[in-house]
């Protein structure tokens, strides 16, 4: 072989090497700037496309449902669920001096937070993480958020809370048998009569074409959205006498009307119901439907309390 043809052989290999590398580093630069792209800003907070994907890795985990959605409402969904954290961040930060929790008793709760994985350790946990490609510290994070959110909740609204325990304690002496109903809720705001209308027209079309528990995932506003919208089983002691009255009219399967409740409206599913017998600890009976109707409450003073500083918080698009 002359030196001539050697050369232009390895001229040959030295420029098709040339342009590999270079589409290699273009790749690379490519997905990088992907990662690392800023989507929008709350606040002095920016939110890149790699806090979107965490947060849909997070999602996927907690309800598989989600991942049968088409990529627009994925990232709308992502998006309004990040939103609604760095809202309460924010507002965490403003009243707090950190926002953090003691590490041995998050690190507890967040082994009850993932009971469903049968998990005992937050080594087995990391594992789960890492397959779904998220970060212990990450979840801390949110769980501490969540936490603290409610605490504060709690503390601003628990003198607000109104319950007649006389008339509890009246309906579990007289009633030897009640009912028992499997619920799922959406709950949603609106500015007025008409967006009411159309707000209640769009669920209905995606839980006729999905189902209540994606339409849950999409609409929801409650904490409760993450999972679907299900709430569990309550017992007809438990519910107002506003869900009462919605309840007799329908059978397994059905929905309510959207019902107004403070700061917002619900819909509620009855997925099944039963009637069981009352042989229970009255105390213990008690102080279930109070804790209950507490929660549901407080639960009702945080979509309020939301929404009064969402008002004044920017979401801008970059």
């Amino acid at each position: 072989m002359n030196k001539k043809l050697i050369n232009r052989i390895f001229l040959s290999f030295k420029y098709k090497f040339s342009i590999f590398f270079i589409i290699l580093i273009f790749m690379f630069s490519q997905l990088f700037a992907m990662e690392n792209k800023i989507l929008f800003k709350i606040e002095k907070k920016i939110i890149t496309t790699q806090d979107i994907l965490n947060e849909v890795n997070y999602l996927k985990l907690i309800n598989s449902e989600f991942k049968s959605f088409d990529n627009n409402k994925i990232y709308v969904i992502a998006k309004n669920s990040l939103i609604r954290e760095i809202i309460k961040e924010n507002e965490l930060k403003r009243i707090f001096k950190k926002v953090e929790i003691k590490e041995n008793f998050i690190e507890q709760f967040i082994i009850d937070y993932f009971s469903k994985f049968k998990i005992n350790s937050i080594n087995e946990l990391k594992q789960i993480l890492e397959q779904n490609n998220l970060n212990l510290d990450n979840i801390k994070k949110k769980i501490t958020i969540q936490i603290m959110w409610n605490d504060l909740i709690f503390e601003k609204f628990s003198k607000n809370v109104k319950i007649n325990k006389d008339i509890i304690k009246k309906e579990i002496s007289l009633k030897k048998t009640q009912e028992e109903y499997l619920i799922s809720e959406i709950v949603f705001s609106v500015n007025n009569k008409k967006d009411l209308k159309n707000k209640f027209e769009k669920i209905k079309i995606d839980i006729k074409e999905n189902n209540f528990s994606k339409a849950a995932i999409i609409h929801s506003i409650s904490e409760t959205s993450i999972n679907g919208g299900k709430i569990g089983w309550v017992t007809e002691n438990s519910l107002s006498l506003k869900i009462k009255d919605a309840f007799n009219k329908l059978k397994i399967g059905d929905i309510t009307k959207p019902i107004r409740i403070p700061g917002a409206f619900i819909i509620l599913k009855i997925e099944d119901k039963r009637n069981i017998e009352l042989e229970l600890d009255f105390n213990k009976e008690f102080k279930r439907i109070v804790k209950r109707k507490t929660n549901e409450q407080l639960n009702q003073f945080s979509n309020i309390y939301f929404n009064k500083i969402k008002k004044d918080v920017k979401v801008n698009e970059l």
